[in-house]
C-alpha cells in the first residue's frame, strides 16, 4: 500500500479510503458550550465542552504561527446537485466518495424509508439524479445513523459504519454494500472492550482488512457517567474484530476521525478529547500496536480534533480542530515528522469562516481544501482554500439554507479540479434536509 501523498481522492483507486474522515457526534456549534445534538441515555452521554471564550486564554505549546490573510475568490460556480426531502434522507454529515464514472456516494444520518428510517446510503449521478442504495432499519440485522464517509473497493463494494444500531441494537456496525446494494453487517459492537458507537469512517489495506475507531468503548472510563474512552480497531475478512489499541485519558479519548497508513503500516489519527489538558491529540500506532502521542492541544494551539489527518510525501500531518486558534473557532495545522506543529489558519468567526469539522484535502500542487460548519457573511460556513503559505481563499460563502448550510463533511476533487460535498441543512424550504453540491472552477 501506498502512502497518502496527496488528499484528492485518485479516482477508481482503493487509495482513496486513506484519508477519509468522519464528523464527531453531538456538536452544536451555534452554541456557547458545544452539546450533544442527540443523546444516547444518561450513562452514554458526552460531557459539554468548554466554552470557546475559555479555550482562546490557553497557553499556547510550540507553535510556528503565520500571517494570515483572506481572499475571495472570483468566477467559481456553485451547483446544488441534489436535495435532499427526508424520505430519500435527511442530513449529509459526511464527504462523498466518487467512482470512476463520476458518480458520488454518500451517507445521511437520518431519513429513508418510514416507518423505521434510520438514514441511508445514497448515490447522485453525473446529471444529479439521486438513488438510494440502502436504507436503515434500525434494527437488530442492520444499522442506523451512518455518520460517516465510505469507502469503495475496485469491486465496487461500498463499506461504512454506523453509530447506532446492530446485534446489541445500540452499540454501531460496519457494514458492507455490494454493487447490488444487498447489505451485509460485518460487525456489531456490544458496547464493552470492543468499542460503541463508531462515528468515523474505515480505511481498507492491500489484504482487505478494515482500520476504524469507535467513540466509546474500551476498558477506561474516562470520563464519570459519560462513557469509556474508546477503541482502534481491525476487522478481518471474515468479520474478526481485533482491538488494536484502547484509549486510556492521557494517550487520547473519544476518536471520531478516520485513520490513514502509512507504507511501513503505521496508523495515525485524532481523538476529539484527552492528552494533556483534555483538548485532543494526534496519535500514531505502530503494527505492534504501540502508541505514540504526536501533539496534545491545549487551546491556543487548537482543541478537539473531529477531523481525520492527511499526509505529504515529506511525510509531514496536515488537519483541522473544530475548536482552539487565536479566537476559539478553529484552526487548520500542519504537524512535521518531528511534532512541530505550524498553524496555517485560525479562524476568526467572521469572513473567514469558523469551526472546521472535517478534514482538508490537498492538490498536487500543496493546496488545501475545506469547509467551516460556520462563519462567513450568513453565518452557514464556507469553502476555503489554503495556499502553502497559508493564504486564505474563499471559494463560496454559503449565502442562505436554500443554497445548503452548515458542512461538516470533507471535500473531493474529481481531475479537472472540481470540489464536491454536502451540507447537514439547508436546500428544500420543506425540509431543510442538507444538499449535495458541486463547486466549480
Amino acid at each position: 500500500m501506498r502512502p497518502p501523498v496527496v488528499a484528492q481522492h485518485a479516482i477508481g483507486c482503493i487509495q482513496q479510503v486513506l484519508y477519509l474522515p468522519g464528523p464527531e457526534r453531538g456538536i452544536n456549534l451555534v452554541a456557547n458550550h458545544w452539546e450533544g445534538w442527540r443523546m444516547k441515555n444518561a450513562s452514554q452521554a458526552r460531557p459539554r465542552f468548554q466554552s470557546r471564550e475559555r479555550l482562546a486564554t490557553r497557553t499556547m505549546l510550540v507553535v510556528v504561527p503565520l500571517v494570515f490573510s483572506t481572499l475571495l475568490a472570483q468566477g467559481v460556480t456553485y451547483k446544488k446537485l441534489h436535495e435532499f426531502h427526508g424520505t430519500d434522507g435527511i442530513q449529509p454529515v459526511a464527504g462523498l466518495v466518487m467512482d470512476s464514472k463520476g458518480n458520488l456516494y454518500g451517507t445521511t444520518f437520518d431519513g429513508g424509508t418510514p416507518p423505521s428510517a434510520s438514514g441511508t446510503v445514497f448515490k447522485v449521478d453525473r446529471t444529479g439524479k439521486e438513488t438510494v442504495v440502502h436504507s436503515f432499519r434500525s434494527s437488530k440485522d442492520d444499522g442506523s445513523f451512518p455518520t460517516a464517509d465510505l469507502i469503495r473497493d475496485a469491486e465496487g463494494n461500498l463499506y461504512g459504519t454506523t453509530d447506532e444500531g446492530g446485534a446489541f441494537s445500540l452499540y454501531g456496525t460496519v457494514f458492507k454494500l455490494n454493487a447490488q446494494g444487498k447489505e451485509s453487517v460485518l460487525y456489531s459492537f456490544s458496547g464493552g472492550t470492543d468499542g460503541a458507537f463508531p462515528e468515523a469512517g474505515l480505511i481498507q489495506d492491500a489484504n482487505g482488512n478494515l482500520y476504524g475507531t469507535t467513540f466509546d468503548g474500551g476498558t477506561t472510563n474516562c470520563y464519570i457517567g459519560a462513557g469509556l474512552c474508546g477503541v482502534v480497531f481491525k476487522l478481518d475478512k471474515n468479520g474478526k474484530e481485533a482491538v488494536l489499541y484502547s484509549f486510556t485519558g492521557p494517550d487520547g479519548s473519544r476518536p471520531a476521525a478516520s485513520l490513514i497508513m502509512d507504507a511501513a503500516g503505521n496508523l495515525y489519527g485524532t481523538t476529539t478529547r484527552g492528552g494533556t489538558v483534555d483538548d485532543g491529540i494526534v496519535f500514531k500506532l505502530d503494527p505492534s500496536g504501540a502508541e505514540t502521542v504526536l501533539y496534545s492541544f491545549s487551546g491556543a494551539d487548537g482543541a478537539y480534533p473531529t477531523a481525520g489527518l492527511i499526509m505529504d510525501a515529506a511525510g509531514n500531518l496536515y488537519g483541522t480542530t473544530s475548536g482552539g486558534g487565536d479566537r476559539g473557532d478553529g484552526i487548520v495545522f500542519k504537524l512535521d515528522p518531528s511534532g512541530k506543529e505550524t498553524i496555517l489558519h485560525s479562524f476568526t468567526n467572521g469572513a473567514d469562516g469558523a469551526y472546521p469539522e472535517a478534514s482538508v484535502i490537498m492538490d498536487a500542487t500543496g493546496n488545501l481544501y475545506g469547509t467551516t460548519f460556520g462563519g462567513g457573511p450568513a453565518k452557514h460556513g464556507v469553502i476555503f482554500k489554503l495556499d502553502p503559505t497559508g493564504k486564505e481563499t474563499i471559494l463560496y460563502n454559503f449565502p442562505t439554507r436554500a443554497g445548503g448550510a452548515r458542512s461538516r463533511a470533507r471535500l473531493v476533487m474529481d481531475s479537472k479540479g472540481n470540489l464536491y460535498g454536502t451540507t447537514q441543512n439547508g436546500g428544500d424550504p420543506a425540509c431543510l434536509c442538507g444538499v449535495v453540491f458541486k463547486l466549480a472552477p
